[in-house]
């Protein structure tokens, strides 16, 4: 999903605040605030960053067959080449 990214002025943020707050939190969309037309801050929904990556992606991932067991196909850098031959 694409994230949806608005611009607004400092004055105009400043005067609806708490409720572009609440819909950033919701993940509704990202804003980015600008003074004078120029970038200066930008609103994110706030993550927890997890304390370790490992393990991160369980349950999303899936292994399918053994994949300790190597495979029959030879690579093409190592084609006819013997342990001599480096």
């Amino acid at each position: 999903m694409a994230k949806t990214i608005v611009t607004i002025e400092a004055s105009e943020f400043k005067a609806k605040c708490p409720k572009l707050i609440d819909d950033v939190a919701e993940g509704a969309y990202q804003i980015v605030i600008t003074k004078n037309g120029r970038p200066v801050s930008r609103l994110v929904p706030y993550r927890d960053r997890p304390k370790s990556l490992f393990g991160i992606d369980r349950g999303r991932i899936e292994i399918i067959g053994d994949i300790l067991e190597p495979i029959d196909v030879e690579w093409e850098a190592d084609a006819g080449r013997t342990r001599s031959d480096s």
